[in-house]
């Protein structure tokens, strides 16, 4: 079996998340930032991580995810400064789900990762977007050890899906 992890990661959370994925899969694998990827053919899973912008994946990140092809197994992750579990992730899960129409999408894991304090400021100044800055500011120590447990963990629950 050969696995991809591929991320587009501007701060280093999706990074560190992609890292505890690759490392974790007892497989042969590659990991590669998505810039660097035209294509994902000939991998058995792809395992994709991006930060969520905006409830939405972020344009960097997209057109290796719209080019994945007929049954293509893939496997998101994601950062993001809300709640796990909360809206905007799932938001965007969808939207990666949505750009990958051929693609047979296995699973998603997302955990909370560190904004960057400059938008947490920007946002707090606007009132329709205070109260998800004043939550994204405790995702302050993310990912943390317990997230690249679960992160680990995801991975191989992905395997048994191939």
């Amino acid at each position: 079996m050969k696995a991809l992890v591929t991320y587009f990661s501007k701060t280093g959370n999706t990074e560190k998340v992609a890292r505890a994925i690759y490392d974790a899969l007892p497989v042969d694998k590659e990991i590669r930032p998505i810039q660097e990827m035209e294509t994902a053919e000939g991998y058995d899973i792809v395992f994709c991580g991006f930060p969520v912008y905006a409830h939405s994946v972020p344009g960097k990140a997209q057109p290796l995810i719209k080019a994945l092809g007929e049954g293509q197994k893939v496997a998101f992750f994601s950062t993001h400064g809300s709640l796990r579990g909360g809206q905007l992730p799932k938001q965007a899960f969808e939207n990666a789900v949505g750009l990958a129409p051929k693609a047979k999408v296995l699973g998603h894991f997302g955990c909370r990762g560190k904004v960057d304090p400059k938008i947490i400021e920007m946002l707090m100044k606007q009132q329709e977007n205070k109260a998800w800055a004043e939550e994204a500011q405790s995702a302050d120590a993310h990912p943390d050890q317990a997230d690249m447990e679960d992160a680990s963990a995801f991975a191989l629950s992905m395997l048994t899906k191939v």
